[in-house]
């Protein structure tokens, strides 16, 4: 998966020092572009941190010793990413690249650093102002917290729970045991997926797991185990995989204002060959497909 970057490991605790000239930074704009060198296929590189003179610059975390940081100067006041000022980082064959793209080249390490630097990078522009009292928010020295020297309100990084869940028919009247992929309704994204949703405010996750399943395909389940995690720093996910067993009737009910289509299949009839494994998504249907789910 995204995370899983050969080895090495990311140090995301708050430990900030002045940027050497051969650190990177990531700096986006608001059509979802990172800007980096080089091709997806073949290795991405973050410009150095050289190359970013008089603009302001934010620890963001390292990986192994290469330490990350964020152009904050790509935000204007209104809290937008315009990427001006990068003219000579162009000329030297830097270029925009989409954050939803970069996850397919074969080194994942870049795509993962650039995937965690949105999420920080999304919180850092959503709290320059204080949401109780508007004042203009400062970063706290000993911790990677935004306060308010007006008010006191302090502001952490935000993550949002999600399940994914392997909705699997193993009924003894069955031959094969069969696995449910779901299309969304309405969205760019059009490939086959699992159920997912996030979870809401005094529920758990189980009980997420079998709301989301009931609202979205009409369907009971029975037991509920755990898969694994993954975090999802584009949309400031963590997300919660899940094996659910089918309770009862198969025929679903589709809540089409979420998906476009729910079909049940069998590992042979998957229709994922060619698919890497990047997303927990992935993962999970490759594991029933092979057996291991």
């Amino acid at each position: 998966m995204i995370q899983d970057i050969g080895g090495r490991r990311l140090y995301n605790e708050y430990t900030p020092a002045a940027p050497g000239p051969h650190d990177r930074v990531f700096t986006f704009r608001d059509r979802g572009e990172v800007l980096l060198k080089g091709e997806p296929e073949e290795g991405l590189a973050a410009p150095p941190a050289a190359a970013f003179e008089g603009r302001r610059l934010q620890y963001l975390f390292r990986i192994e010793q290469d330490r990350y940081y964020l152009d904050l100067s790509c935000y204007g006041e209104q809290g937008r990413a315009d990427g001006e000022g990068l003219e000579a980082l162009l000329a030297r064959g830097f270029r925009w690249q989409g954050i939803r793209t970069i996850r397919q080249m074969e080194s994942k390490e870049i795509a993962f650093a650039a995937q965690t630097a949105v999420q920080l990078g999304n919180w850092y522009r959503d709290n320059r102002f204080c949401g109780r009292c508007g004042g203009r928010t400062r970063h706290k020295e000993d911790e990677r917290a935004l306060v308010c020297p007006v008010c006191g309100n302090t502001v952490y990084p935000k993550v949002m729970p999600a399940v994914i869940v392997a909705l699997i028919d193993r009924r003894e009247n069955r031959d094969e045991d069969r696995i449910l992929l779901t299309k969304y309704s309405g969205r760019a994204y059009t490939r086959y997926a699992l159920i997912a949703g996030f979870t809401e405010i005094g529920e758990t996750a189980e009980q997420t797991v079998r709301r989301e399943v009931k609202e979205e395909v009409g369907l009971e389940v029975a037991d509920v185990t755990y898969y694994a995690t993954q975090p999802w720093g584009i949309d400031s996910d963590l997300l919660l995989g899940y094996v659910a067993e089918l309770k009862g009737d198969a025929d679903v009910t589709l809540d089409e204002r979420e998906l476009s289509t729910a079909e049940w299949f069998t590992r042979e009839e998957l229709p994922i060959e060619g698919d890497d494994e990047i997303s927990l998504t992935r993962n999970m249907m490759w594991a029933f497909k092979e057996g291991r789910l």
